[in-house]
């Protein structure tokens, strides 16, 4: 239930939605889609990314010299969390073949995929499996299947929308693999949406020339993910999980080679350590970092884990000046601020208007653009609708759905948004919904090769943690792809390199190369990272926390 202050312009919306629905079911172009050089324009002036303090130096490691975002500068310019001289490596508590640090869907596409090429697995995660950005995600999976669309395409869309900064060889596996994807994940018992005579059905996302998103409703992140976490469940033999366990170092040989990992119990407050001939690095994004004071879609154990440890071990960054803000984050009410509302929406029908009812922006530009546009109708044009507590925001006028893809289409096609804002009184079918863009997705991450593998020997990454295939910007859908897709090629290449592979001595001595480096810097003894966990907790409760000590933000 709205309150009585945006009632009028509410009232606008609907004076305006007659006309609207009238130009979309004509077939003519709704609203122009910018050119490019409007796209660059909006980019330059509203985008969080091109703002003058977005991005400073890092001052150490692989990529020192570059520009990155400011935020993980900080983290990355920071102390461990151990000690190394604390631990006895010659007797480690775990020995694998495989270890997988991460458990959304591509940690488990990785660990499924090293276990059918013949390796022993353990998978390893900070909260329980399947905590993850992939167990939210809603709108779909991209896979060019239909008669008039080709990976080609695909990859045309995918280098558009990265602004052409992708790595090819990634862009044309992520295409190539794809329908190999679908077809793996129907069979091993994701039902995604079809139409009567049995084939999928096929929705449109942001930046795409076609036809190619496949979904399961609008949950299809967790569609995916349980059905991959139900298969990972039923291979405990060859299989084992370790819940609660955030990794917060890489250990390796005295061959240079990655070879484990120290693990932190977050129950017992013990720590353990794995030697493993490969590690795959799942670990997802950065959410939790709240980039320039954004809220954000992902879940709490979002803090760039993977990146710290494997930039201490030497392994290079890709594109991290780079951060996905998706347009549509719910900005009303206060509860589920930040709160992800899909990108479906808009392929159904919903449309972006002002406090005046007024379209601004075509609904399907690309992320980057889109959110420009939302940020720019309310800060410079102050045409956005500001709730009491002081944030701005657009209308989406989702009641257009049903009136443009037929009744019932929201209730089918979106339970999930439905129920969400039900909670609140706010019915999606009748009322738009209020939004902002919010923190999504960490575009660049370490740097792979097709086989997933890092300059690292015996370190491999999967999914957001990786950088490269989406360029500066990702398209919808293509990111439940690739999680899949590099999921899998992690693993079986992550099993075929631990074959013949004879272990030297384990050591943490690049822990210690790299605090010199950190110590030179004059950094804060108490700058700690990984992170593992948000630190929410506000500094004059804090003040009053005598006999309690923080490790960085763990207490």
């Amino acid at each position: 239930m709205y309150p009585e202050y945006m009632q009028e312009s509410l009232k606008k919306v609907v004076r305006t939605r007659p006309e609207r629905l009238k130009l979309a079911k004509s077939g003519k172009e709704l609203y122009p889609l910018m050119t490019d050089d409007e796209r660059k324009e909006i980019l330059d002036k509203f985008h969080p990314d091109y703002q003058p303090d977005a991005k400073r130096e890092i001052r150490i490691g692989p990529n020192k010299g570059e520009k990155i975002t400011t935020e993980v500068a900080d983290l990355l310019e920071s102390y461990s969390r151990i000690n190394p001289k604390d631990f006895d490596l010659s007797n480690p508590d775990y020995e694998t073949d495989v270890l997988v640090i991460g458990a959304g869907s591509a940690g488990f596409a990785a660990a499924l995929l090293a276990e059918e090429n013949g390796a022993k697995v353990i998978l390893d995660t900070k909260l329980r499996i399947g905590d993850s950005n992939s167990m939210m995600a809603q709108g779909g999976i991209q896979a060019a299947v239909s008669p008039d669309d080709s990976p080609a395409l695909h990859y045309l869309d995918a280098l558009g929308g990265g602004h052409f900064d992708n790595k090819p060889e990634l862009v044309r596996a992520l295409v190539s693999d794809a329908p190999y994807a679908i077809n793996w994940l129907s069979e091993t018992g994701v039902m995604f949406d079809r139409n009567p005579d049995g084939t999928m059905k096929l929705k449109s996302g942001g930046g795409t020339s076609r036809l190619r998103m496949h979904s399961a409703r609008d949950y299809t992140g967790a569609a995916i993910c349980r059905t991959l976490r139900d298969e990972v469940l039923n291979r405990p033999d060859s299989i084992k999980i370790l819940e609660h366990q955030p990794a917060v170092e890489l250990i390796k040989d005295s061959n240079g080679r990655v070879a484990g990992a120290v693990l932190y119990h977050l129950e017992n407050k013990e720590y353990f350590t794995v030697k493993a001939k490969s590690v795959i690095i799942s670990t997802g994004g950065f959410g939790r970092l709240h980039i320039k004071g954004f809220e954000t879609t992902n879940h709490y154990g979002a803090t760039a884990d993977g990146l710290v440890m494997a930039y201490r071990v030497g392994a290079n960054l890709l594109y991290m000046d780079s951060v996905q803000y998706h347009p549509t984050g719910a900005i009303y009410p206060e509860q589920i601020v930040g709160f992800l509302c899909t990108e479906k929406l808009r392929a159904l029908g919903s449309q972006p208007v002002n406090k005046d009812g007024d379209l601004f922006v075509h609904p399907l530009e690309p992320r980057d653009v889109e959110s420009s546009a939302f940020i720019r109708e309310c800060l410079e044009r102050g045409n956005g609708i500001r709730t009491e507590l002081g944030r701005d925001g657009v209308w989406l006028d989702t009641p257009l759905i049903n009136k443009i893809s037929g009744p019932g289409t929201t209730e089918s096609d979106l339970p999930a948004m439905v129920r969400q804002f039900g909670r609140y009184d706010i019915d999606i079918t009748k009322e738009p919904i209020l939004v902002y863009p919010t923190l999504h997705y960490q575009n660049g991450g370490i740097e792979i090769n097709d086989h997933c593998e890092t300059k690292i020997p015996g370190l491999f990454v999967a999914g957001e943690s990786s950088g490269g295939v989406h360029g500066r910007n990702r398209l919808m859908g293509n990111s439940q792809l690739d999680i899949i897709v590099f999921g899998r090629r992690a693993g079986k290449y992550a099993a075929k390199y631990m074959k013949g592979i004879n272990i030297g001595k384990l050591t943490l001595d690049h822990v210690y190369e790299y605090e010199k480096e950190v110590e030179k810097l004059g950094v804060d003894r108490k700058k700690i990272a990984p992170m593992v966990l948000p630190d929410y907790v506000p500094e004059s409760v804090k003040k009053r926390q005598y006999s309690t000590h923080y490790e960085g933000t763990l207490r």
